[in-house]
């Protein structure tokens, strides 16, 4: 009996040292998770610092934005290190001939021609010297897939038109890549100093908050390789972006394909914004309503050939600031393509194509009030003229999905209307 005791009390003995080994497992474990948040809270705190700078005043926008109005030479622009002792060029030294004439040069809007406006803008307005800039949130960081990644686009998701050269380096399906899904106008095989268009703004419905749809322009150089350059503008409605459903201006670029370098808005440093009235993703109002009133937005990007800056202007008095050529390889010369159109991510929720829309929501062929529409495309050649493109090409993935058409008049000059809803009975 005696042996059977000593059996059992060795038993319990190894039941209590894997009870003790589990529960310090456990501990162990918990501690590490609590570990992992707390840094992830200080590297997301530590972001934030870094984003959001100190404002010498705060508007607060109906749609729960905070629009920060910052010291001009406070932007996040000037963390860059070659951007340390850059002097702000507060104007262009030259705009596309036909656009302006000498009384229009300014940056603010006098003859403001388009009736949008942007939400924050009924709560007040940000001081001369100053330039608005949208808040970033805790909850807009944790969003992203890490602190690094927040406000990037994903690799490769630049149209590429099946016609057009793609060097062997590149991802041989690099058109389909990603889930990403397009239906634009193209021009291509000459040097491009800039391009302009004005387009109709929608609030397209997004089926998954990782999903987003966006209507731009594309200003390109390089191959489509590793070294692609991108400069890009338009309005989009990105769940993932912001936290919600609202149509804003927005501005990317990127000089290694989407890699390392450059992101949206004003989320790292690159671009330099010299304007006091426009916030960069900050949500425009109204947008257009179906067989109802239309509302478009002007941009044009273009090259001053001076400085070697690419400047941004948004409608017809809003010059808002310049991307320094520094930044590019290629585009510190000129770009070799221009696209013009719209782009959706597509993640076949449940195996089917998303439901995602694109524009308006509509196909092409139902036309003004109903579907979207990109008019008066132009580019500006090396003379610093807005010209009419030659050889307006077009490319879509999957045309029952999202579709686009070209046409040409005397009011609209070259146009496109384009976009669709996705899944549908012929896009399942």
């Amino acid at each position: 009996m005696a042996h059977a005791h000593v059996s059992t009390s060795r038993g319990l003995k190894g039941v209590l040292l894997l009870v003790f080994l589990f529960v310090d497992l456990g501990l162990l474990s918990c501690a590490a998770r609590v570990e992992k948040v707390t840094r992830q809270k200080m590297q997301v705190n530590k972001h934030l610092k870094r984003l959001n700078k100190k404002p010498v005043k705060t508007i607060e926008s109906p749609d729960g934005d905070k629009i920060d109005c910052v010291h001009i030479s406070h932007q996040p622009a000037f963390d860059h290190p070659f951007l340390k002792d850059h002097k702000i060029q507060m104007r262009p030294n030259f705009h596309p001939e036909g656009l302006y004439d000498d009384n229009k040069m300014n940056t603010e809007s006098k003859g403001k021609e388009n009736t949008m406006h942007q939400l924050w803008h009924v709560n007040g307005m940000c001081p001369e010297d100053t330039i608005p800039i949208r808040r970033t949130k805790e909850d807009d960081v944790l969003r992203a897939s890490s602190v690094k990644t927040y406000g990037k686009k994903h690799h490769k998701s630049v149209p590429v038109p099946r016609n057009v050269n793609i060097p062997k380096s590149a991802d041989p399906d690099i058109d389909n890549e990603s889930g990403h899904q397009h239906a634009i106008a193209y021009v291509e095989g000459d040097k491009y100093y800039g391009a302009k268009a004005t387009m109709n703004v929608w609030e397209p419905k997004i089926q998954q908050s990782n999903e987003f749809s966006l209507s731009q322009i594309w200003i390109l150089g390089g191959s489509f390789g590793q070294d692609l350059n991108s400069i890009e503008a338009g309005w989009q409605v990105s769940p993932d972006l912001y936290g919600d459903n609202n149509t804003r201006l927005f501005t990317y670029w990127t000089s290694d394909a989407y890699q390392a370098t450059g992101c949206y808005n004003l989320l790292c440093s690159g671009f330099i914004q010299i304007n006091s009235n426009i916030a960069m993703g900050a949500s425009i109002s109204p947008v257009s309503g179906f067989r109802n009133s239309q509302y478009d937005i002007s941009i044009l990007v273009w090259k001053d050939q001076k400085e070697g800056n690419w400047w941004m202007q948004f409608g017809n008095g809003y010059v808002l600031g310049y991307w320094p050529s520094f930044l590019f390889s290629y585009l510190a010369d000129s770009a070799s393509m221009i696209e013009w159109g719209g782009e959706v991510v597509n993640s076949e929720p449940d195996g089917h194509h998303t439901s995602t829309q694109m524009g308006s929501g509509r196909f092409p062929e139902e036309g003004f009030g109903k579907a979207s529409y990109f008019r008066n495309i132009q580019v500006v050649d090396k003379e610093n003229n807005l010209k009419t493109p030659k050889d307006l090409g077009t490319f879509t993935e999957q045309s029952n999905c999202y579709d686009v058409q070209t046409g040409s008049n005397s009011d609209w000059g070259h146009y496109f209307y384009y976009g669709g809803p996705g899944k549908n009975p012929n896009c399942p």
